[in-house]
């Protein structure tokens, strides 16, 4: 006779992964990852940052742990104009993407310009950093530092990042689900912020200021028209300075999703003077559309190129045989499509699935007039 089995406690990574899951938002998921990850994982410092899954480039929101505000714009300066150790750009792409900075440099970290201008003014010895990505996309990125002094960050401390960074890239590739309701008749149009060279704030409209009055918490500079900045509007206007100056490329464009649940787009230029010389960066903050988010609402679902497809013609209202004309499948082919993707979005309709996933084109007469107080 066989003695019963004693229950094996779960490890920390699995129970940092079960409580991730149950996280109601990106907030909710770094809070709780955070937490955990420190019993595991000692360390100083850290950073969870949201980031654009089409362009890589930060987004919202953002957890800073242990750092000051001010350090955010020589981050992102290094990052993007000096640096050439772990790049974040080099990481989403290889094939393991996390790497220790004082591992990647045989422990010499002076010759990271982040390890000169950021790290060593605070304290700093070390930096592990991890890109969260699926699919081949980033949806979020970490940084754990160390203060100088400690241990470096080592192979098994790499290896278990390492193990987090699809599961927990899955969990927040999932918070791009639509918000039921579509903004509001009367929304306000573009906001405009003009930012300087070094990511201060030069001029704002009032637009703007309401769209960042609805955004998450997160790192942010004072500014003298009595606002704060967010960390990711520095970041795509240093972008778009990069861009100008030709020592990157691709747009300064980064998709964030308000508190009230609303998805904006935020794209920047630099702009420049009569003779040619650079000059401050335009940034421009208006309510994405249904193209803009398309992609991103899809991937929430674990919708594949096909079925986003076959989607995109229902919402034009095609037929289940002019779905299979235009696409060149057979009309029982679309219905097993149909039938899958009803089962991911969780939807029952083809008038349904359109409403949820193209909320520009689903807009409730109760919504004129209604006002939504979100709970604190």
């Amino acid at each position: 006779m066989t003695s019963s089995a004693v229950p094996q406690r779960p490890s920390g990574t699995a129970r940092l992964l079960a409580r991730t899951a149950k996280a109601p938002d990106a907030p909710g998921l770094f809070a709780e990852a955070s937490a955990q990850l420190r019993k595991l994982l000692p360390h100083e410092a850290s950073v969870w940052r949201v980031v654009d899954p089409l362009t890589g480039l930060l987004a919202a929101p953002i957890r800073a742990e242990n750092l000051d505000e001010g350090g955010c714009a020589v981050y992102w300066e290094c990052e993007l104009f000096t640096e050439n150790v772990n790049l974040f750009r080099d990481l989403t792409r290889a094939r393991v993407p996390v790497a220790g900075l004082r591992q990647t440099t045989g422990d010499l970290p002076a010759r990271s310009a982040l390890y000169q201008r950021f790290m060593r003014p605070r304290g700093l010895g070390d930096e592990l950093r991890a890109v969260l990505r699926v699919g081949g996309r980033p949806h979020g990125h970490i940084s754990l530092f160390r203060e100088r002094g400690a241990p470096a960050f080592g192979e098994a401390e790499t290896r278990l990042v390492a193990s987090l960074v699809t599961p927990l890239a899955k969990t927040l590739r999932s918070f791009a689900e639509p918000a039921v309701n579509p903004l509001p008749d009367g929304s306000p149009g573009p906001g405009l912020l003009l930012l300087d060279a070094s990511g201060g704030l030069l001029s704002v409209n009032e637009e703007a200021r309401a769209y960042l009055a609805d955004l998450p918490a997160g790192p942010a500079t004072p500014s003298s028209f009595g606002i704060r900045v967010p960390a990711w509007v520095r970041a795509t206007a240093l972008q778009a300075r990069a861009v100008a100056e030709r020592r990157d490329r691709g747009p300064a464009r980064v998709r964030v999703r308000t508190r009230s649940g609303r998805w904006l787009v935020c794209h920047a230029s630099c702009l420049r003077g009569a003779d040619g010389a650079l000059g401050p960066s335009a940034v421009v903050l208006e309510p994405a559309k249904t193209s803009e988010v398309m992609p991103l609402i899809a991937a929430a679902f674990e919708l594949t190129e096909r079925e986003i497809q076959v989607t995109q013609c229902l919402a034009r209202g095609l037929s289940t045989a002019g779905t299979a004309e235009e696409l060149h499948l057979s009309p029982h082919t679309v219905r097993d499509h149909v039938k899958t993707v009803f089962g991911k979005t969780g939807v029952s309709s083809r008038g349904e699935l359109v409403g949820k996933l193209f909320t520009e084109y689903y807009a409730p007469f109760a919504e004129r007039g209604t006002t939504r107080v979100g709970n604190p």
